[in-house]
């Protein structure tokens, strides 16, 4: 790769790692402000229906990706899997981690990890869920690749990530809010409107659902599918592992 996407611009790999570095330990601690922001309050419901496509089982080994915060983590593990929350960015881990001893929360794994070059052995997760993250990842490919060298034979592969909607007018409707108010709403509550900006810009620029499902077809998956939520706005990509 050359360059890559952050945001409507194109920069080298390395400076997008380290710039995306700098945002979410910018937000880590108004993390889900910027999602009420971003989605109006609606990413909670979004993420209970995604646990509920993975189907976590009591006792099988789950990594979430990019999980810092703990958001998705929880709810896997309300259902007794064992759950490894990994994110790159220690600031997202630490408010997970946070989150969890004021719940008293406990049998959490959590581990500083790049999605990239991920340090687990192959076959060894039973599923792997991402969600909100790999619009983030400087190398989505290779992210891809990881993901399916960990997974055991018979793994689920789940992301649940924001994309176009289909529905006419919403997604005019929707692109008018998130370039104009969510910045604002992200300098009022967080005292940080470029972050936010990076935050909707990246959207857009992540590829559509088909484009996307063939990029998770190339790393190896099979019987892929995406499940579009308000005509696309978040869709909720699957895949298993050969």
């Amino acid at each position: 790769m050359e360059t890559v996407s952050f945001g409507y611009a194109d920069i080298d790999p390395a400076e997008k790692t380290a710039r995306v570095g700098d945002i979410f330990k910018n937000v880590a601690a108004k993390y889900d402000l910027m999602n009420d922001a971003m989605s109006g309050g609606m990413h909670r419901l979004w993420k209970d229906r995604f646990v509920r496509r993975v189907k976590p089982r009591v006792g099988e080994r789950i990594l979430d990706m990019a999980g810092g915060t703990g958001d998705v983590g929880f709810r896997l593990a309300a259902s007794g899997a064992q759950v490894t929350v990994a994110d790159i960015n220690p600031a997202m881990l630490a408010v997970g981690m946070d989150r969890a001893a004021k719940r008293r929360i406990d049998g959490l794994v959590w581990t500083e990890a790049n999605a990239e070059t991920l340090v687990f052995p192959d076959r060894h997760f039973d599923a792997y869920t991402i969600a909100f993250g790999i619009r983030n990842v400087t190398d989505i490919p290779a992210a891809l690749r990881e993901a399916n060298r960990v997974l055991v034979r018979g793994g689920r592969f789940f992301v649940l990530e924001f994309s176009t909607t289909l529905w006419p007018g919403f997604g005019e409707v929707y692109d008018a809010y998130s370039h104009k108010l969510v910045p604002q709403l992200g300098k009022l509550l967080a005292n940080d409107e470029a972050s936010y900006r990076y935050l909707i810009e990246s959207i857009r620029r992540f590829p559509d659902m088909p484009t996307f499902k063939a990029m998770i077809d190339d790393a190896g998956f099979v019987r892929t599918a995406v499940e579009p939520i308000m005509g696309g706005l978040v869709a909720i990509h699957s895949g298993w592992k050969i």
